[in-house]
Parts: structure tokens; C-alpha cells; sequence
């Protein structure tokens, strides 16, 4: 059976007669239900991909109401909850919808506008579930991995791409930050709308910024290093998110990324602290391949199977020593680099053994400075890639004069202005 089809309506109150009422009707309606009089036994019966609606009165002794809210949304921002407050309380009842409730009923609980709010919320409930069904099967291919911190992320995945929430993603360079906000886009209600990708140095007016946020109206923004922007620019950024957190509608959903901790940056006064604010409601962190080794073997042959399908290769026999030697590796430049590890060995150069060497001869089939000039070239095009173009980080990595490098990336016509975030 789909979630969808087995939603659960919990009714909480301290009240034994509401209670009994209101699940009464309810099982009239149709509706599945569970009736609590003390709201912690509720809350044990309540996970992140619980499939229900919440019913709750403002007011119990052993909990407020208000208490209750925050407690739900830590478990999952997507609950809905729907509260029953007194005649004369309308003040609480709004300041429960501020806290993420979706509706408010007054007593005494009038039986039609009851069920036709319940209808509507669970309408919108099936949707989001719908969605969660589809996420799961496609998650796991767009973000591979068998390790627990990695189940985890596509945990916070799954919620925060159905949830129209701004989100602040952050990690080392190579993790998936980009892979990651690509997702938060394409899984959300969102995906029919543009996602524009773009380098906060790319924005140094307010005017390309306007630009920008009307061409991502109703979609998303995906920005890589907003502290780039000029102190007037993240200003303008900041009173557009205030806007639409005031009104309550998000004409465009901000997906930033950052390289070092945001806290760095505001620290070190590139970031504006109200920016900062907005940004970090919800925060999103890559963890390195380092911190979840376990999965580079995994990744290692899905990369190099996907690699000699396009090359259309038999896939190379992988030696256990070679398998020991890539757990060993310490990964600096993380799934980029492990990619671009695999992407090689599909052509025949092996990296990172003691000596590093092509494959047999079978697979020789250019000229040797042929294979060295392509393995030059794509040393220094995995790094342009690692980097986002950036030539300081580059020569470091590569550990070659910027001059030399030049020199080099002119004669593989290599341009750094490709390989940054657009």
C-alpha cells in the first residue's frame, strides 16, 4: 500500500469528551485516526516519514500546544498540524500558525468546517507523500552510497526538497555541493521552473542581481560564494529575502554555496551578518569522502562503469591491492577526485599506485606522448573542475608555477572561464 493511501489523523487533547467526538466523526468520514490524551505518548508515535495530520488543542496541562509545535517540527518540518484553541484566543492561534501550524479551529468544533479543513490538508499531504515515493526511488542513483552519513543526507535531502525552504548547503570543495542543490531544485515543486547557477563574483551590482532573480521567478537560484558579492549587493540580497519572508511568498528559492563555514566568512566581515541570518535558517553540510570511506569502492566502479560505457570499453579487470590502495587514499579533492580517478583508469592510466602507470598493452592503442599530452590535459582539467576555475588553487593543487600552467592550459585550449559555476 502507498503512504499516501494510509494516512493517520492523531487527535491530541486533554479533554476526553473532545476526543471521543472528533474521532467519532472522523471514523463517519472515512478517516483512520488515533486519539492521545497526553501529547509525549503522541509524540512516540510520530517519525520524519510519518504519513499523517495532527489535530491538537492549545491548552494541556502536561504540554502547551506552542511546546508541542516546536517538538513536531523538529521531527519533521513537513507535519501538519492543525490546532483547537478557546473563543478569544485567535491571538495564539495565529502565533501557532507563525510556528509552522497550518490552520487554527475555534471551539466549540463546528462538524462541517471541520472535515472540509481536514479534507484540504490532506490533499496537500498526499501530494507531498507522492512526492517522497518518487524521491526515493531516484535519490539513491543521483546520490550513491551505503554508509550511514550518506543515508542521512538523503534523508535531509528528501525533506528539504519538497519543503519551499531557502537553504544554506556547505563542505568541502569536490563533496556534492552543487550535485546536491541541482537535487533540492529538481525534486521540488519547482522543477518545471528555471534554476539559474551563478558565482557571486559574477554578481557586482544590483542590477545584475535583479537581473538574475527575475529570471529565476518561480524556480530556483543556485549561488556559489555570495561573500564574493559587493557589501551593496548582499545587502539588496538580504532585503529581497526579508520581503518574502514577510509576505509570506517566495517568488525564488536561494540555494547557497559556501566553500569554508559560513561563520568564517562573517568572521572575516565577507559576509553580512543579516545575509548570514537568512542563510543559515537552514543549513546543509557535505561531509568529505574521508568521512565515509566506505563507499569509494562503491563509487570507484559505478564512475568507471559509467566511463567505459561512454568510451564504449570492456570494463578493466581491478586488482585487490589497487581496491586496498583507493580505501587507503585520503581524498582531497573527494568524489570530484575519486571520479576523475576512475574516469583515467577507464583509459588506461592507473593513479595512485606506488608507481603510477597505463593499463596493458591490449588497451595502448595511442602513441605514447599521445597519452601523455591526454593524461597532462585531463590532470590539469580535473583540477580546473575541482577548483571552479580558480588559478591560485589550481597551480597549488598541481603543484606548478601559475606561468607554467598557463603556458599549458594554451596549449590544451583551456579556458578558466569554462569551469566556473554558471
Amino acid at each position: 500500500m502507498k503512504l499516501s493511501n494510509n494516512i493517520q489523523i492523531v487527535l491530541i487533547d486533554d479533554d476526553q469528551h473532545i476526543l471521543d467526538s472528533c474521532q467519532h466523526l472522523l471514523k463517519l468520514a472515512g478517516y483512520q485516526t488515533r486519539a492521545f490524551l497526553d501529547p509525549n505518548i503522541a509524540l512516540q508515535e510520530i517519525h520524519p516519514d510519518w504519513p499523517g495530520v495532527i489535530l491538537t488543542d492549545i491548552y494541556m496541562p502536561t504540554m502547551s500546544g506552542m511546546e508541542l509545535i516546536d517538538k513536531i517540527k523538529a521531527i519533521s518540518p513537513h507535519l501538519p498540524i492543525i490546532t483547537i484553541t478557546g473563543h478569544g484566543d485567535i491571538a495564539m492561534a495565529v502565533e501557532a500558525m507563525q510556528k509552522g501550524a497550518v490552520d487554527y479551529l475555534e471551539k466549540p468544533l463546528k462538524p462541517k468546517k471541520l472535515l472540509s479543513l481536514i479534507e484540504t490538508v490532506i490533499e496537500k499531504r498526499k501530494k507531498i507523500i507522492e512526492q517522497w515515493e518518487i524521491i526515493d526511488n531516484v535519490l539513491p542513483e543521483q546520490l550513491l552510497g551505503e554508509t550511514q552519513v550518506i543515508i542521512e543526507t538523503r534523508k535531509h535531502i528528501k525533506l528539504l526538497a519538497t519543503a519551499d525552504r531557502d537553504a544554506l548547503i556547505h563542505g568541502e570543495s569536490g563533496t556534492g555541493r552543487y550535485t546536491t542543490a541541482k537535487l533540492l531544485h529538481e525534486l521540488s515543486p519547482r522543477q518545471s521552473h528555471p534554476m539559474i547557477v551563478k558565482n557571486g563574483d559574477d554578481l557586482l551590482s544590483i542590477e545584475e542581481l535583479e537581473k538574475i532573480l527575475k529570471e529565476a521567478q518561480n524556480g530556483s537560484l543556485i549561488l556559489h560564494d555570495p561573500c564574493s558579492m559587493p557589501t551593496e549587493v548582499q545587502r539588496f540580497l538580504s532585503h529581497f529575502l526579508l520581503n518574502q519572508e514577510r509576505s509570506g511568498k517566495r517568488t525564488v528559492k536561494l540555494l547557497v554555496i559556501f566553500g569554508q563555514s559560513p561563520e568564517d566568512d562573517l568572521k572575516e566581515h565577507r559576509l553580512l551578518p543579516e545575509l548570514f541570518y537568512f542563510l543559515s535558517q537552514v543549513r546543509f553540510f557535505m561531509p568529505p569522502l574521508r568521512k565515509h570511506k566506505d563507499d569509494v569502492i562503491l563509487l570507484f566502479r559505478h564512475f568507471l562503469k559509467n566511463s567505459c560505457t561512454l568510451l564504449g570499453k570492456q570494463r578493466p579487470k581491478i586488482e585487490k591491492a589497487y581496491l586496498d590502495t583507493l580505501k587507503r587514499h585520503q581524498w582531497p579533492g573527494n568524489v570530484r577526485e575519486l571520479k576523475s580517478v576512475a574516469e583515467l583508469y577507464a583509459i588506461g592510466v592507473v593513479k595512485l599506485s606506488s608507481t603510477e602507470h597505463s593499463q596493458p598493452i591490449e588497451q595502448m592503442t595511442n602513441p605514447l606522448d599521445n597519452l601523455v599530452e591526454q593524461y597532462e590535459k585531463q590532470l590539469i582539467e580535473d583540477a580546473l573542475y575541482l577548483f571552479a576555475g580558480h588559478i591560485n588553487d589550481v597551480s597549488d593543487y598541481l603543484k606548478i608555477q601559475r606561468k607554467k600552467l598557463y603556458h599549458r592550459m594554451r596549449k590544451y585550449d583551456l579556458d578558466k572561464a569554462n569551469y566556473k559555476i554558471k
